[in-house]
């Protein structure tokens, strides 16, 4: 018996740190994404690496599919990408849906798309993409 209090510690302490809610996610703008340059080794947007953000934004859909996509550049207004030069590197968010989940495509309707971003570059269509997001949830996005 002496042996088994350790091991009863130990899954009941895993069993709470699994419990633990997940910290609630930071909602970013696009001016503080704008803050990262390739010539400066800090800005507020460096700091938001590898943390659950929540960003609103327009869709740019990157798969054929027309009803559903998995993947897409979210952009701060509707149409970027599309008929006009695209935003600079640091207005673009290259977004992969995690857990084979699909978004409804829309180019016209803003939306809220959270999850873990990553500050690094992408070679897109549209060019260079300053940030990388796996997709947790895409949302209809209200002020």
């Amino acid at each position: 018996m002496k042996g088994i209090a350790p091991i009863l510690a130990t899954i009941l302490s895993s069993a709470l740190l699994l419990a633990a809610p997940m910290p609630a996610p930071i909602t970013v703008s696009w001016s503080t994404l704008k803050t990262l340059n390739s010539t400066q080794s800090s800005s507020p947007a460096r700091a938001l690496n590898d943390r659950i953000v929540s960003v609103p934004g327009f869709m740019v859909p990157l798969e054929d599919d027309a009803d559903r996509v998995t993947e897409f550049i979210l952009v701060p207004f509707a149409g970027a990408c599309i008929h006009v030069p695209p935003p600079p590197p640091n207005q673009m968010i290259y977004v992969k849906l995690q857990h084979n989940q699909k978004a409804k495509m829309s180019f016209t309707e803003p939306i809220i798309v959270t999850g873990r971003l990553h500050v690094t570059t992408v070679n897109s269509p549209y060019g260079d993409i300053s940030f990388i997001m796996d997709g947790d949830s895409v949302g209809a996005y209200t002020q």
